[in-house]
């Protein structure tokens, strides 16, 4: 197993993006399993004409602090309102778990919220109203923490979409993201709070902090959070002011019936190894060959995993009635992708003759090294692993993949 981790390891720092190789140095080996943990947390529903599926899953990670929110039809008089969030944990889940069951209330009970309601509904105040439930939970939690235990070191980012029948409202505190993808496109998507954003430094530098390795005082990677006491004592500045702020940056996006498509929310884990255009193009693409959005949801921690994501990794996709649709068309190409797929499979393993049973690392760079039709936008090759792997297995049934360290490997393969 050390010769297996070893080898991940080199050919990692080799080939990752720089992001990844700086949270890779600033985590110890010991923060990551000897193999990823890819059993899923799977939930969909549906309401005011929207539906919704999401995903998470532990991955590399230790443990899993990710946690997430879906509801339509709230309470307090907003049943047309809908509510979806991702919160992505460090230091321990807590803070994310309190959010997820407690924020949507701070929210939608704070008296600037409330008055945002009491006639014409106003943009500005709702927005408000928003940015006031983060701050008072982040209090509370504090509150709470100091009286019961002590300060609690945990914080967690919170990225999240409140939607109204005629707005959504981006909700982001730290680097998770929240994109929206309107006629074919995306239109928009929420920006991520890292230390070295010129507006975020200088407010960490004002409050005697620095900005090393792109972390807060070298330790953290996000300049905005809900929790993070530590970084939240500097006497004479305010709650917004402190070198993690818990303020979110919320934005009003009128909407569009005819164009919306889907909204895409998700930790940093999925961010780190796919881009906007990517993921967008991928999840159409999934949507035009099937309507189960947890199917969808999975698709894209699986293709994130492959793609060398060793992070925790949480997903919501909110479709509006404008989303694509299956397409007889697309079914048809996706089926003769596998197939071919598992013909190519079967013909590479035969070709080594007495060299022996290939392995799966050898296969994929095979394939990875040939021009194939049809490959899933955004997802490429990565995306259809599953169907390679299966084949393999088919062929190749005595394999040992937890001894064998090219099948480690292979899980950081991108």
């Amino acid at each position: 197993m050390a010769e297996a981790v070893a080898k991940f390891t080199f050919v990692f720092c080799c080939f990752a993006p720089v992001h990844l190789l700086l949270d890779f140095w600033c985590d110890t080996m010991g923060a990551f399993l000897d193999k990823p943990k890819m059993e899923k947390y799977t939930s969909h529903g549906e309401g005011n004409s929207l539906k919704f599926g999401l995903s998470s899953m532990q991955g590399w990670r230790v443990e899993m602090e990710d946690a997430h929110t879906a509801a339509v039809s709230l309470p307090h008089g907003l049943d047309l309102w809908s509510f979806f969030a991702v919160y992505d944990g460090h230091a321990g889940s807590q803070v994310a778990k309190y959010c997820c069951e407690h924020l949507l209330e701070h929210i939608t009970t704070n008296p600037d919220f409330q008055s945002a309601l009491q006639e014409e509904t106003c943009v500005d105040s709702v927005k408000n109203g928003i940015r006031t439930g983060f701050l008072q939970i982040d209090e509370h939690m504090r509150t709470i923490s100091e009286k019961k235990h002590g300060v609690d070191r945990s914080g967690s980012t919170a990225v999240g979409v409140l939607i109204s029948p005629t707005h959504v409202y981006f909700i982001n505190c730290g680097d998770s993201r929240a994109l929206l993808s309107r006629a074919g496109a995306v239109h928009f998507f929420t920006q991520d709070h890292k230390p070295n954003n010129p507006l975020e430094k200088e407010r960490i530098q004002n409050a005697g902090g620095s900005v090393m390795i792109q972390r807060v005082n070298g330790s953290l990677a996000v300049s905005r959070a809900l929790g993070d006491f530590d970084y939240k004592c500097v006497h004479g500045k305010g709650p917004t002011e402190q070198l993690v702020s818990p303020e979110p940056e919320v934005y009003a996006i009128e909407r569009c019936e005819a164009e919306d498509e889907f909204i895409i929310l998700a930790c940093d884990g999925i961010w780190d190894v796919m881009a906007n255009e990517q993921l967008c193009d991928f999840v159409r693409s999934r949507l035009e060959v099937s309507d189960d959005l947890e199917r969808v949801s999975n698709e894209i921690l699986d293709t994130c995993l492959y793609k060398g994501s060793r992070d925790n990794m949480s997903v919501v996709l909110v479709c509006f009635s404008g989303a694509p649709k299956v397409s007889p068309e697309a079914v048809n190409r996706e089926l003769e992708l596998d197939k071919y797929l598992e013909t190519r499979v079967e013909e590479i393993m035969k070709k080594q003759g007495d060299e022996g049973v290939p392995d799966l690392v050898h296969v994929m760079r095979t394939l990875a090294s040939e021009s194939i039709p049809n490959l899933p936008p955004g997802g490429e090759l990565a995306s259809k692993r599953g169907v390679v792997e299966a084949v393999y297995n088919k062929l190749n049934p005595y394999r040992n993949d937890d001894t064998d360290p090219d099948i480690l490997f292979f899980r950081g393969f991108s």
